[in-house]
């Protein structure tokens, strides 16, 4: 049996389509990691197949379960061969001719990291929320290779069509939780030498921390300085908004800050996993060490 466990940076929730995908896998256990090829080989048994298949299991604390078996190959299959080397294609076929099959090489062995990252249309559907959930949005998606994820990650989002943020990054963190969850990845922003612009609870949360923001109130409000002005002038390079509907007004409130932003061209990201990612791998790398190589380069 031939496998690649590819790792998804989102959580459970977003639409496998729209997720960011890391090959090979950075954070899960070793244990994980056995249990998934486990799985996989005893539903393959069970099932009697003999061809391309694909798995989606939720892990938490080396506690799986899966969520689905698709018996067909997926569009993760030509990034898994590209980013491995390994033939998955020519393999199947040969299972399926009943030939004996072994990958020859396994993905935990590959010196670089590859990261799928999806595309996006928001700004040609007038009206959509970019918040990604459960039913597939993307229209496209980019992958590259890097010698780390941080490379391989910057890299993809800035071929997916994301600018990194140069002088300002406008944070909207709706909830205690997600606050909390997201202050080490504040800190990590506030070393970049950005100015970092905050919705109210947020910059009151972050300024109790010691993490300098300027405030910026929310769109319905009526008052000085607003949001609105600032994305109309670009004074903001980047939106981070994490959602949070407890409230309505507020949910109300920030989709038309994160439709605002998709309409004036603003890069948005509506997932707390990934800000957390990209903030660590903007700390972490420079522009200009990402490198220009091409895919035979690595090995």
């Amino acid at each position: 049996m031939a496998s690649a466990i590819i790792e998804h940076l989102e959580n459970a929730g977003v639409h496998s389509g729209d997720a960011t995908m890391v090959l090979p896998p950075q954070k899960l256990y070793i244990e994980t990691i056995r249990r998934v090829r486990l799985i996989g080989e005893k539903i393959a048994q069970a099932l009697n197949i003999t061809g391309p298949f694909n798995l989606q299991l939720l892990a938490k604390d080396n506690e799986l379960r899966v969520i689905e078996c698709n018996l067909r190959a997926s569009r993760s299959l030509p990034f898994v061969s590209k980013v491995s080397g390994i033939p998955f294609i020519e393999l199947a076929v040969k299972a399926m001719l009943g030939l004996p099959v072994s990958n020859g090489r396994s993905v935990f062995e590959l010196n670089y990291v590859g990261v799928k990252a999806p595309q996006f249309s928001f700004s040609r559907l007038k009206g959509a929320d970019p918040c990604l959930g459960v039913e597939m949005a993307s229209t496209g998606e980019v992958a590259c290779l890097g010698d780390d994820l941080h490379e391989a990650l910057l890299k993809a989002m800035i071929a997916a069509g994301f600018r990194p943020p140069e002088k300002s990054i406008l944070l909207s963190l709706g909830g205690e939780e997600n606050k909390q969850k997201f202050l080490p990845s504040a800190r990590e922003i506030s070393e970049l030498g950005l100015t970092i612009y905050a919705t109210e609870g947020t910059s009151r949360f972050l300024k109790r921390h010691g993490i300098e923001n300027l405030p910026l109130f929310k769109i319905h409000q009526p008052r000085q300085p607003n949001l609105r002005d600032y994305l109309l002038e670009k004074k903001v390079d980047f939106l981070i908004s994490i959602p949070h509907t407890g409230k309505r007004i507020e949910f109300d409130s920030d989709y038309r800050m994160r439709r605002l932003a998709v309409d004036l061209g603003i890069p948005v990201i509506t997932n707390l996993q990934l800000a957390e990612a990209l903030a660590t791998a903007l700390k972490t790398k420079e522009l200009e060490d990402l490198k220009i190589k091409s895919w035979k380069e690595y090995d």
